[in-house]
């Protein structure tokens, strides 16, 4: 199926609302359409986790995640992802290695999250993360931890990490009880 008509309701700087038409006397069909992103799973060269702790307006909270952002007009995902990663946490990889692209929401978004994993992270001499970033670095547990308890909970970061754990990348022992980060 394709829809019979595509037009963009609303423009912002962020996104484009489309209203679709699916059937000829239907009412149209809301979806946002916003650039790819790529997060980036960075293990550091002794085998921990670069966590990013920062505000996002959208929820009204800190959120720790993984460094991440928009891919650029005509710039890939592994560049996208090397230049988030030493934006966001003033660390570069040895190694990135592009695990592939998910769908975030089907139901309401259009692009894409590109999966990353960044080996032998080591941090850049003079670089510092972004302003209102705080760089957190955890042990793999302690991020299983993080994860079963709420701490670590942006789905779409969990779903990188698992990304990465599905294709033998990476093995995420087991949260060890009351640890704390």
């Amino acid at each position: 199926m394709r829809p019979l008509d595509s037009s963009i309701a609303f423009r912002t700087p962020w996104f484009d609302l489309l209203a679709k038409t699916l059937e000829p006397a239907g009412a149209p069909w809301y979806s946002l359409r916003l650039p790819d992103y790529a997060a980036v799973l960075a293990i550091t060269p002794d085998e921990r986790v670069l966590i990013v702790r920062q505000y996002r307006p959208a929820v009204e909270r800190y959120m720790l995640e993984l460094p991440s952002g928009l891919v650029d007009p005509g710039e890939t995902p592994e560049q996208a992802a090397r230049r988030e990663l030493l934006e966001e946490t003033g660390y570069e990889a040895e190694t990135l290695e592009v695990l592939g692209p998910m769908f975030p929401d089907t139901g309401r978004l259009g692009n894409r999250i590109w999966n990353c994993l960044a080996t032998g992270a080591r941090r850049v001499e003079g670089r510092a993360p972004e302003a209102g970033i705080e760089v957190t670095v955890w042990t793999l547990a302690e991020l299983a931890r993080a994860m079963l308890d709420g701490r670590f909970d942006h789905s779409l970061h969990v779903a990188t990490l698992m990304a990465a754990v599905a294709r033998g990348k990476l093995k995420l022992p087991p949260a060890e009880p009351g640890m704390a980060s």
